[in-house]
């Protein structure tokens, strides 16, 4: 395909080698860069900042005013280090409600990019759900809204276009958890003129980069990943383990920045979305939106590296 939705697939890959190698700028005084590098959106060539933020358990809190605290703290962090996308679901109990909340006692600053889902059957269900999220998110437009698990997809994604017309929505987008989705995906990216698809992805599960990461690529379409710990599973394989001498390559100081980094090397990732409540934790994963990644060698060498344990 040689020109998707006003970019050319030529001017696309060029433009993510541009984006990936902004990467490799030195760091300000030899530890932090001042601004968290970006990706571009293929179907409208905006650039957001990498490493994102995910709701999902970390956010569905009560009223409690330590947890609050909490929170707080893990999104000013966020915003601090540049980060802007946050994911959410009415499938995450209360975390869009949080958001929203959180969102509305933060004093400026911050420039959120706020992606939330549909996950209900029926134009009307999904209508008031939508809206719903919008309420409870304190954004009068969302920009992004995604079919959740792919759950009644054909009719959502209808009613996505049609407020994406009329600027309810900025960009539309299908998701999943499971590797099992991901040729239904690929298949809805080369079909659907889809902005965004979110999916599963991790250095120890690579099935997105067979079909789904070229497919997206091919069609300028954005990638959100989710999962990148595995629900936390793939730091049990690291526990007391050093970090191996090729993380310094691409200076890397964490287990979840090298998780991290290793996505964020292949260069139709748009953006990852760790989650997480613990502020410390946030302050280590928006890291990995600094200094250099990962090249294609040392790719091979991480997989390898994790296939073997």
């Amino acid at each position: 395909m040689d020109r998707v939705r006003g970019i050319s697939r030529h001017r696309f890959l060029r433009l993510a080698a541009v984006a990936s190698a902004a990467a490799l700028l030195p760091f300000r005084g030899g530890s932090a860069r001042e601004k968290m590098f970006e990706r571009l959106i293929p179907s409208s060539g905006e650039r957001v900042p990498v490493v994102g933020l995910g709701t999902w358990q970390a956010f569905d809190v009560g009223p409690d005013a330590d947890d609050r605290a909490r929170l707080a703290r893990v999104v000013n962090a966020f915003f601090d280090s540049g980060g802007r996308v946050i994911d959410s679901s009415p499938m995450y109990g209360r975390a869009e409600q949080t958001v929203g909340d959180l969102l509305t006692e933060r004093d400026g600053g911050s420039d959120p990019f706020i992606a939330t889902k549909v996950w209900t059957r029926g134009r009307e269900d999904g209508i008031r759900q939508m809206a719903r999220s919008a309420e409870r998110l304190g954004r009068p437009r969302i920009d992004l809204m995604q079919v959740h698990n792919l759950l009644d997809w054909r009719v959502h994604l209808a009613t996505l276009r049609a407020w994406k017309n009329e600027g309810k929505i900025r960009y539309l987008g299908v998701t999943h958890y499971t590797s099992d989705a991901l040729d239904e995906i690929a298949r809805l990216v080369e079909t659907e003129a889809l902005d965004f698809v979110q999916i599963a992805y991790s250095v120890t599960v690579r099935d997105a980069e067979r079909r789904l990461l070229p497919t997206a690529a091919d069609n300028g379409t954005a990638v959100i990943v989710n999962r990148p710990f595995e629900g936390g599973g793939i730091f049990r394989a690291v526990r007391k383990r050093p970090l191996p001498g090729w993380a310094a390559e691409f200076e890397c100081e964490s287990w979840s920045q090298a998780f991290l980094k290793y996505l964020l090397g292949h260069p139709a990732v748009t953006c990852v979305i760790p989650g997480t409540g613990n502020p410390r934790h946030m302050n280590d994963n928006v890291r990995a939106g600094f200094g250099s990644l990962p090249d294609g060698l040392t790719r091979r060498r991480m997989a390898q590296y994790f296939d073997d344990l």
